[in-house]
């Protein structure tokens, strides 16, 4: 049943412009950089000795925007479908329980998002290696384009958690507005800061930890959405 209900999310999605988003929150953040190298692109390669760390820690500063405006974006428009249609009542009617719809909007939602980071490790590698910035260093490569995804996780739970209880989707465009603004002083911070985690800076100078933290604290924000999504009346 579970496969089913994430087909007819696909579905749903697929004439909202869903995968255009997806395209471009991976294309956009890397087409940035090729306007900035393209300008001065011998200035920035004085800045390192390492030019493709330089390169990726350029890209890593706009890849926290991409996904928290991405996901807020993703979670009101996924949700507006039933609100738009008062399809709500029909979909909870249908003998699936509640929880099992709320898993497959996450699950699809959740996929869409790796899909962008793969297209970011894409794009970030093809420029790169128009760029001839030397020997790939892959395991940065990785780091910086799917650490992100997984640090953002408790932002997608919680974003989708507002999308499903607001009949009003200026709600939860509002608190992921409000959520981006954080990418562009993350070292002011503080570190318990879940919209701060995607940037991969902390006081441990270790990504790796939000990695972890957004993993656990993702799932314990799926869960508390999820059953507080349960037990509320479909409107």
């Amino acid at each position: 049943m579970i496969r089913k209900l994430i087909q007819v999310e696909f579905l749903k999605s697929k004439r909202k412009g869903f995968w255009l988003l997806v395209f471009l929150g991976g294309f956009g953040v890397v087409a940035l950089q090729m306007v900035n190298y393209g300008v001065r692109k011998e200035y920035l390669l004085q800045q390192s000795d390492n030019d493709w760390i330089y390169y990726l820690m350029n890209i890593s500063n706009f890849t926290p925007l991409a996904l928290v405006l991405g996901i807020a974006i993703l979670t009101s428009f996924m949700t507006s479908i039933e609100n738009e249609t008062n399809a709500w009542k029909q979909l909870i009617a249908l003998p699936v329980s509640k929880l099992t719809v709320y898993l497959a909007k996450f699950t699809v939602l959740a996929f869409m998002l790796l899909v962008a980071s793969l297209l970011l490790t894409l794009f970030t590698y093809g420029y790169g290696v128009f760029l001839d910035l030397g020997a790939i260093p892959y395991g940065a490569l990785l780091k910086y384009s799917f650490y992100p995804f997984f640090a953002s996780l408790p932002i997608l739970a919680l974003q989708l958690w507002i999308a499903t209880v607001s009949n009003n989707q200026a709600i939860p465009i509002t608190t992921g507005v409000i959520g981006v603004l954080p990418s562009f002083s993350a070292q002011n911070l503080p570190d318990w800061l879940i919209w701060k985690w995607p940037s991969l800076m902390n006081s441990w100078n270790e990504p790796i930890y939000y990695v972890w933290l957004g993993l656990g604290v993702g799932c314990l924000l799926y869960f508390v959405g999820m059953f507080d999504f349960a037990r509320r009346d479909v409107k």
